[in-house]
């Protein structure tokens, strides 16, 4: 799959595509049918597979200062999506011009003069354009005089509930990982590259692999996790997702100490799937009390994960 940041970096003006839009912050079972009959019918007229998503997130421009909680990263979507069969994802950056853009001239100029859009699939609550003025009608209405096909998502549905990435989100936030992941298809996960850090876990001895993360997480705390991307399998540790108020962190940072793991692997792309929520971030007095609280997460992720 490719990722992309611009329609004229895609180059299918000339070629086609068949595209759907969103944000696809999760990448749940409800995304991955969507992507599923999209790839349907790419393959059915020969066409390359389209996501258009937008970075930031519209909510986090809209909002100014306040930051919206994502549930992934860019990272972590593109692996997501490429699992499904995308070909190219193109992730456009949602500033001042693309959100004062007229609708029809959205759908003229984007969808169909630069992309040459063929099939859409959109979900009935899809707005676009200034002021939010475009929608599935508006589309339907232009879809003979702009040659392409159009059609409506499907709304998918667990205990009796629509999945949503909004679901998915509560479910994080109250440490729920079961329940999100049942909503997912898969454990919950982020992605990123190992960079180096303080190396303060390696003095107390508790080495770490640290990932930053670069949105504001919808989960924070102390997890039992596997790892991915430094072996043939999943690697058991625990890992804290936050901004380390005991050590004066100020940035959100992914530390994932892996047990029985001392290799230095700065620059590698890890996975980090959240098995279970051990407890919340906290601030200790001091080193000592914080490096006797990582003894007992060690010992509770070790249960969790089947290794005591």
């Amino acid at each position: 799959m490719r990722l992309v940041r611009s329609t004229a970096a895609a180059g299918l003006a000339g070629r086609g595509c068949v595209l759907t839009i969103g944000n696809f912050d999760a990448v749940h079972l409800g995304h991955r049918r969507i992507l599923a009959n999209l790839r349907s019918h790419g393959d059915r007229l020969g066409l390359p597979a389209v996501v258009m998503t937008f970075d930031p997130h519209p909510q986090e421009y809209f909002r100014g200062e306040q930051r919206y909680p994502r549930l992934t990263n860019l990272t972590t979507r593109y692996f997501a999506l490429a699992e499904c069969g995308i070909d190219i994802m193109l992730s456009l950056r949602f500033d001042d011009r693309l959100a004062s853009t007229e609708a029809t001239a959205f759908v003229r100029e984007i969808l169909v003069d630069a992309l040459a859009v063929r099939y859409l699939l959109v979900g009935d609550d899809f707005r676009f354009g200034r002021d939010r003025q475009g929608n599935f009608d508006l589309l339907s209405a232009l879809a003979d005089e702009m040659g392409y096909d159009l059609e409506r998502t499907e709304t998918l549905s667990m205990h009796g509930e629509r999945i949503s990435s909004t679901r998915v989100r509560k479910l994080l936030e109250a440490g729920d990982l079961g329940a999100a992941a049942e909503l997912l298809g898969r454990p919950y996960a982020l992605a990123g590259r190992v960079i180096r850090g303080q190396r303060l876990g390696r003095q107390w001895g508790f080495p770490t692999l640290n990932v930053p993360i670069n949105h504001k997480p919808a989960l924070t705390g102390v997890f039992a996790v596997r790892v991915r991307g430094l072996g043939e399998g999943p690697l058991p540790g625990v890992a804290n997702l936050g901004t380390r108020p005991t050590v004066g962190g100020l940035r959100t940072l992914l530390e994932v100490h892996l047990f029985d793991f001392d290799d230095e692997v700065y620059s590698s792309r890890v996975c980090v799937e959240f098995a279970e929520k051990i407890r919340p971030e906290r601030k200790f007095d001091g080193f000592e009390a914080l490096q006797a609280q990582i003894l007992k997460d060690c010992v509770r992720a070790r249960d969790i994960l089947g290794l005591a």
